[in-house]
């Protein structure tokens, strides 16, 4: 039987949809495994012209995954970056996109905003006041308005895209639908094909899919996620989680204790930080939420 190099597309449930340079493949796992992620590189043994089996996941560059006191779930492997996509109207969640940053970090993965509906003019002033802190953080902000300015919305994009493995995620009703239409000009098509081959029904949007973008250059591609509304970040451990906090940075190492974990220790240097306005309040409280979960976790 020959076996193929492919890279997962689309998942659902056990199912999976892997592209073999245009070769489109159903494929389950051995067993009972479902540790296989969209962006996946594996190798797989044809079952017949149009199915396989996956054998083996090749080493990973890097894996986002998001998780609750019980289960991890896998959003994508092999990204180099990570775009929150925020807008106008409706209000986007900081908890989300706070969260969202500290995956990116934990995972090494570059992280960016992008703020949409620019044409809703009325919360424009208010939604850039609110992620003025995220850029003074050193994450990008790009704005966009993908029904308003369509043409323009591509121009600032496909630089950033080019050459990158992307994926786009944010909660629902924020656009990421009219991005990826605009990117991906036959990307109702293909989740139209998908749907089929994973037989999820017609209109199904629950599932991760990833989309090559060739005319950006060679190992272009985005992946759209379904719009969720929380990031669990439980599997993130004490060590992993001070790191993912860009402005925790410079005080690292500097605590009396160390062990510290910049909570209620005296002679804190993160701590002084946050006294002194120099991390904001929110972070910490953040940064202290998620310590709290992974001390939660069953799995």
């Amino acid at each position: 039987m020959s076996q193929l190099t492919a890279t997962i597309i689309a998942a659902h449930g056990r199912h999976y949809l892997a592209d073999a340079d245009g070769l489109r493949l159903q494929c389950v796992t051995r067993g009972k495994k479902t540790n296989v992620a969209v962006g996946d590189v594996v190798k797989v043994t044809l079952t017949s012209a149009d199915q396989g089996v996956i054998d083996t996941i090749t080493e990973r560059k890097t894996l986002l995954y998001r998780s609750d006191q019980y289960k991890s779930k896998l959003l994508a492997a092999n990204l180099s970056q990570l775009f929150i996509v925020v807008a106008t109207e409706p209000g986007f969640a900081d908890d989300l996109v706070s969260r969202s940053l500290v995956a990116a970090e934990a995972a090494g993965i570059t992280a960016r905003l992008i703020l949409n509906k620019t044409d809703v003019t009325e919360s424009l002033a208010r939604t850039r006041e609110r992620l003025q802190p995220y850029a003074s953080l050193g994450y990008p902000v790009h704005e966009v308005s993908a029904k308003g300015r369509p043409e323009e919305t591509v121009a600032m994009l496909a630089p950033l895209l080019a050459g990158q493995s992307s994926i786009l995620i944010g909660q629902s009703g924020m656009g990421k639908s009219s991005l990826i239409n605009l990117l991906v000009p036959d990307a109702d098509i293909a989740v139209r094909e998908i749907s089929a081959a994973l037989d999820t029904g017609k209109h199904t949007t629950t599932f991760t899919r990833l989309y090559q973008l060739p005319e950006l250059g060679a190992g272009s591609s985005i992946i759209d996620s379904p719009g969720f509304q929380e990031f669990g970040l439980y599997h993130l451990s004490e060590g992993m989680l001070e790191r993912a906090f860009v402005d925790f940075e410079p005080y690292l190492g500097q605590c009396k204790f160390y062990n510290c974990r910049h909570l209620i220790e005296p002679q804190c240097a993160i701590l002084s930080a946050v006294q002194e306005g120099k991390i904001s309040k929110m972070r910490h409280t953040l940064y202290g939420q998620l310590l709290h979960e992974s001390a939660q976790t069953l799995y």
